[in-house]
């Protein structure tokens, strides 16, 4: 029994299937997916699913540990590339903002780059990337052009004769003929011209009779319209005397009478502090300048009124003609700290310091209450003219010469061009500011001066602070410069929040000063020592310009002096058309 039992035990067991494991099941061969990677390759599909061939890294650790190394090495090749092509950005973007004076932001990519490059050359860039040429008016005659300002296509027979009052849409189809122009300052009123682009035939004239009525049929041409600009003179500032009196009536009518037949719009009419309010605090004397303006209504000309809140001294002699207040030169004596001072303690008589602007040093009243004073005084004295609209606008002095900027270029001081200057900040009242300023950002020994900035006729190179990678650039420097030319921009919005308040629904106007030489060198000394922090990689003039936005005022640019050649460009690395880009 027990022999047939084992017997029919055996034949059971040959007759089942042999079994069979999962990985060695043979299953049609199906085309397989993308292979995962990484940390798909590994836990998409579970810790135990194999992931090539049926087979699991640990099947082959020689072949799985060749592949990851291949991976690191490869990162590793990534990794260089792209620190190699950041250095090179980054190079190329120090060489712009050094050489090329590109306002560039701190951490600038290559957007930004392209962007200023096209603006340079004359493109306009939205902020969203949109670039396209500016349309501007063409001149009569000939299309002809050099080839310094255009580049002409192969056929004549494409070039236009462009009336003034039209102008031809831009293509930029390289199918057809087009006469470009380049918008470099120097030639923005050209035009640019091109055929239409649904031209059959390129080589057709287009002076043809069909084709000029094609051109008069387009509707969508943009006119462009010569804005009108009104023309004002400035009348001399010696027309009246130290006692508010007009010094010689008839000969200022017969310079009206001239003005008048040249058909300008107005004159220009200084009020200086110095004569209405020279003798006593608060009482001023508007009777020289209310006789000056009758004669001016009665020419029915415009005006526009400068408040002269510095001292006036002949250009050719230097010779101080209408110094500030008397009793204000008084006080001065006692206190000459209200005046700016040079690293020498040398004081600067031209206008007050910034410093006393909310101190009660001039006889119980702050430097910004002073020039309220006498701004109300002058809008309600002359009331009757705003109410006629004869004065039309306001100039606010707010510096020397009227401009927004420190006096660190005076020719008293020894300054000549192409001097950096002196920093302006050695007033106790300055110093005192200084100190705080230190002291809030925790570092109190920064509460001085530079002692390397060098003197007035000083050049970058020969300090060692304005020198390439001097200490303008510094932690310190870069304190020290912010606190300057903040400074600056306080005074003006002091100055101009009681400007709107006297002369609210009036334009005001407001000068700054083009400081251009030494513009081509990292440190652009010249403006520094003028309260404009304004190095190769910081936009110093963003701020000033915020702050005049704010008040509504118009800014008028002063550029006194130029006289460029090629050895200012090139020696004094002197750039005004770099620095009109840069206010653009």
């Amino acid at each position: 029994m027990n022999e047939k039992e084992n017997k029919m035990m055996n034949e059971e067991d040959q007759s089942d299937p042999p079994e069979v494991f999962p990985h060695s099941i043979q299953t049609p061969t199906q085309p397989q997916g993308r292979r995962p990677r990484g940390f798909a390759a590994t836990h998409q599909l579970g810790p135990n699913t194999t992931t090539t061939g049926g087979h699991s890294p640990s099947d082959n650790p020689s072949k799985g540990g060749k592949r990851e190394r291949e991976r690191e090495k490869e990162k590793e090749r990534t990794k260089l590339r792209e620190r190699h092509r950041r250095a090179i950005t980054s190079r190329m973007l120090a060489g712009l903002r050094q050489y090329g004076n590109f306002p560039l932001p701190a951490r600038a990519d290559m957007n930004d780059v392209l962007a200023a490059l096209a603006r340079q050359a004359g493109w306009l860039v939205d902020p969203d990337g949109t670039t396209y040429r500016p349309q501007h008016h063409g001149h009569h005659g000939d299309a002809s052009y050099n080839n310094n300002n255009c580049q002409q296509s192969s056929s004549r027979d494409s070039l236009v004769d462009v009336d003034v009052d039209s102008l031809l849409p831009i293509h930029d189809n390289t199918n057809t003929n087009t006469l470009s122009m380049s918008m470099s300052p120097t030639s923005l009123d050209s035009v640019v011209i091109a055929p239409p682009p649904d031209t059959a035939d390129t080589t057709a004239s287009i002076h043809s009779p069909q084709t000029q009525n094609q051109l008069m049929q387009q509707e969508d041409f943009p006119s462009v319209a010569t804005p009108y600009v009104p023309v004002y003179v400035k009348i001399s500032s010696v027309i009246i005397n130290n006692f508010c009196q007009l010094v010689d009536p008839e000969s200022v009518q017969q310079e009206l009478t001239d003005l008048q037949s040249l058909n300008v719009d107005g004159v220009v009419v200084q009020c200086w502090w110095g004569i209405v309010e020279s003798w006593t605090p608060q009482k001023y004397i508007w009777s020289g300048y209310r006789h000056l303006f009758n004669i001016v209504r009665h020419f029915k000309l415009k005006l526009q009124v400068v408040m002269a809140f510095h001292e006036y001294a002949a250009s050719e002699s230097g010779e101080t003609l209408i110094t500030l207040p008397q009793w204000v030169l008084e006080i001065g004596k006692e206190n000459p700290d209200i005046f700016f001072t040079d690293r020498e303690g040398r004081r600067n008589t031209e206008c007050l310091s910034w410093g006393i602007d909310k101190e009660r040093v001039l006889q119980g009243r702050t430097g910004i209450e002073v020039y309220f004073d006498l701004m109300r005084s002058f809008r309600t004295e002359f009331d009757d003219l705003f109410a006629e609209g004869i004065i039309c606008a306001v100039e606010i002095g707010l510096g020397p010469s009227g401009e927004l900027k420190y006096p660190s270029f005076s020719e008293r001081m020894g300054w000549k061009y192409p001097g950096i200057g002196e920093f302006q900040c050695y007033d106790k009242y300055l110093e005192q500011s200084l100190r705080k300023a230190a002291k809030l950002r925790g570092h109190s020994f920064w509460a001085r001066g530079p002692d390397n900035a060098g003197e007035y006729n000083s050049r970058p190179h020969e300090t060692g602070f304005f020198c390439e990678r001097g200490d303008y650039d510094s932690y310190y420097g870069r304190f020290f410069l912010h606190w300057y030319a903040q400074s600056l921009i306080d005074h003006a919005d002091n100055v101009l929040s009681l400007a709107n308040l006297a002369f609210e629904e009036t334009e005001m106007v407001v000068k700054v000063n083009a400081v251009y030489w030494w513009y081509k060198t990292p440190s652009h000394a010249a403006e520094l020592t003028s309260g404009y922090y304004n190095p190769t990689n910081q936009d110093g003039y963003s701020p000033v310009f915020e702050v005049l936005k704010k008040h509504g005022v118009t800014v008028k640019f002063v550029c006194s002096g130029l006289q460029m050649s090629t050895q200012d460009s090139n020696e004094f690395l002197a750039d005004p058309e770099g620095l009109s880009w840069q206010w653009k």
